[in-house]
C-alpha cells in the first residue's frame, strides 16, 4: 500500500515554516480520544492538520515548529511509553520513538508540556495555532503564555502576536503532491470497487443498510480501516434527502437507490455518488432525469483545468440542468433570465463540488480577495451535480416526484485538463442497466 514517505513529512515542514515570520513560533495539538458512552471512546482518528505535517497517528500531541532555532526546530511532545497501559491500549512511540520513526529533533513526555513549552515560547515575537477552534486548547495557550508574563519584571519577553495558522497551511494542503495524488486514485479505485459490488448486490427487500455494509466490507477488505464520512445510502424518496444517513427503510421495486460513500486510505478521502434503478432498470422518468444529470456531470468536467474559475464547473451545471428542466417543462422561462433568479434552487440546491483530500469536505479557500479562486495543477475536487424532486412538490406533475439523483467522481487538475479518479465506477445507465444484469459495462 502507497503511503506518504517521511521526506515528504520533512519537506512539508520545512515548507510551512518558511512561510511563518520571523522569531515566531507554531504550536499545533493532536486530537484528542473522545468518549462514546460511558466508558466506550469512539474509533480515533488523527487530527488531519497534525497527520499532515508529523505522520504521528497518536492522540494527546503536540508538535511545536520553531523556524530559525539553531537546537531543535521541530519538537514533539508525545506520551510517555507505560508498559502497563500499554497492554491495555497498545503500542505507543514515545519520546525516542518521536525522534527515531518520526524525525523529531526532540521530543518530550506530554506531561511535561507546562514546564517546558513556555520555554520555548518566551522570546518569541508571534505565536502560530489554530485560534477558535479548540476552547480548552486555546484556554491552555493563554495560561503558557501569562506564565512567562508572570515573569516580565525578570526580563522575561512574552509573544505578543497571535495568529490562526490556518489560511498558511491550509493552503499548502490545497495543492495535492504526486505521492498524495497516488494515494487519493487508489482510494478512489477502492471506492468504485465497492460501489459497484453494491450495484450487483442490490436487491428490492433489501434494507439500505444492507447495501452499506456491501460497500464498507469491500472498502475495510481492500485496506480502508473506516469510510472517509457516514455512508448515504437513500432508496425512494430518501435519494432526495441531501444527507440522508439513517439507512434504515427497506428498498422498494421501483425505487432509484442514491448512494454516496467513500473509503479512506492513509489519512486520504473517497467521495463517490452513484444513483442506479434497485431492480436494475430505469423507469422512462427516471432515464429522463438521469440523462441530464449526467449531461450536467460531463459538462461540469469539461470546465475543470488550469487556470479556470473554481466556479466555473457550477456555471456548467446549472446551464445544462436549467435547459433540460425548461425542456421538460419543469421551469418556463428565458434560460439566462432563469438562471440569475435561481430558479433551479428548488431542484438543485447545493454547489456542484467542493476540496477533497485528507479532509472529505477539504481545506482551502474557494475564493481569493473576494475573486473565485483560479483552478491549479494538483487541485483535487468532487464533480457531483444532482437533481432532487421532493415527494411533496406539486408544483410538477406526478410521475417526477420522489426522483432524487446525484453523480459524483473524484477529480484531480492536471497540466493539460484535468484526470477522474474515480472514472472505474460506471454511470452511463445502459452500463448500469449492464452491470447489474451481469454484463460488462463499457466506462466513461
Amino acid at each position: 500500500m502507497k503511503q506518504i514517505s517521511r521526506s515528504e513529512f520533512t519537506e512539508r515542514r520545512q515548507r510551512l515554516m518558511e512561510q511563518l515570520a520571523p522569531g515566531s513560533i507554531a504550536i499545533i495539538p493532536a486530537a484528542t480520544e473522545t468518549i462514546r458512552n460511558n466508558d466506550v471512546h469512539h474509533p480515533f482518528r488523527q487530527n488531519s492538520d497534525f497527520m499532515y505535517l508529523t505522520g504521528f497517528a497518536e492522540p494527546d500531541a503536540v508538535a511545536v515548529l520553531i523556524p530559525g532555532r539553531e537546537a531543535a526546530q521541530y519538537i514533539l511532545f508525545v506520551r510517555d511509553k507505560d508498559p502497563e497501559r500499554e497492554i491495555w491500549d497498545g503500542y505507543r512511540a514515545g519520546p525516542d520513538g518521536a525522534v527515531a520513526d518520526f524525525d523529531a529533533d526532540d521530543a518530550f513526555p506530554i506531561d511535561d508540556i507546562d514546564d517546558i513549552l513556555p520555554g520555548l515560547m518566551e522570546g518569541r515575537t508571534r505565536v502560530y495555532s489554530h485560534m477558535g477552534v479548540d476552547a480548552g486548547f486555546d484556554h491552555q495557550l493563554m495560561a503558557w503564555v501569562n506564565q512567562i508574563r508572570a515573569r516580565v519584571r525578570l526580563g522575561a519577553q512574552p509573544p505578543d502576536d497571535f495568529s490562526d495558522i490556518a489560511h498558511l497551511l491550509h493552503d499548502q494542503r490545497l495543492i495535492k503532491s504526486k505521492q498524495e495524488v497516488a494515494i487519493m486514485r487508489d482510494a478512489a479505485q477502492l471506492s468504485a470497487r465497492a460501489h459497484k459490488r453494491a450495484m450487483v448486490a442490490c436487491k428490492p427487500g433489501m434494507k439500505e443498510y444492507q447495501l452499506q455494509a456491501e460497500i464498507e466490507h469491500e472498502c475495510m477488505m481492500g485496506g480502508s480501516p473506516w469510510p472517509a464520512y457516514p455512508a448515504i445510502v437513500g432508496a425512494g424518496d430518501h435519494a432526495c434527502v441531501l444527507h440522508y444517513v439513517e439507512n434504515s427503510a427497506t428498498i422498494k421495486d421501483g425505487d432509484l437507490v442514491l448512494i454516496d460513500a467513500g473509503g479512506e486510505l492513509e489519512f486520504y478521502a473517497s467521495d463517490i455518488t452513484r444513483t442506479f434503478p434497485a431492480n436494475g432498470r430505469f423507469s422512462a422518468e427516471q432515464r429522463t432525469l438521469y440523462e441530464l444529470v449526467l449531461r450536467a456531470q460531463l459538462a461540469s468536467i469539461e470546465a475543470v483545468k488550469p487556470g479556470a474559475s473554481w466556479i466555473a464547473p457550477h456555471e456548467a451545471t446549472v446551464r445544462v440542468l436549467t435547459e433540460g428542466l425548461v425542456e421538460l417543462g419543469l421551469l418556463e422561462g428565458d434560460i439566462d433570465t432563469l438562471i440569475e433568479a435561481n430558479a433551479i434552487k428548488p431542484f438543485y440546491m447545493h454547489k456542484t463540488g467542493h476540496w477533497l483530500g485528507m479532509d472529505v469536505h477539504d481545506v482551502g479557500d474557494y475564493k481569493v480577495g473576494g475573486e473565485w479562486r483560479v483552478l491549479e495543477p494538483g487541485m483535487v475536487l468532487t464533480i457531483e451535480p444532482g437533481l432532487y424532486i421532493a415527494p411533496t412538490n406539486t408544483d410538477v406533475d406526478a410521475r417526477w416526484r420522489g426522483i432524487g439523483i446525484r453523480i459524483e467522481d473524484d477529480v484531480v487538475v492536471t497540466r493539460d485538463g484535468c484526470d477522474i479518479l474515480s472514472a472505474d465506477v460506471p454511470k452511463h445507465p445502459d452500463d448500469i442497466e449492464a452491470l447489474m444484469a451481469g454484463g460488462q459495462p463499457r466506462l466513461l
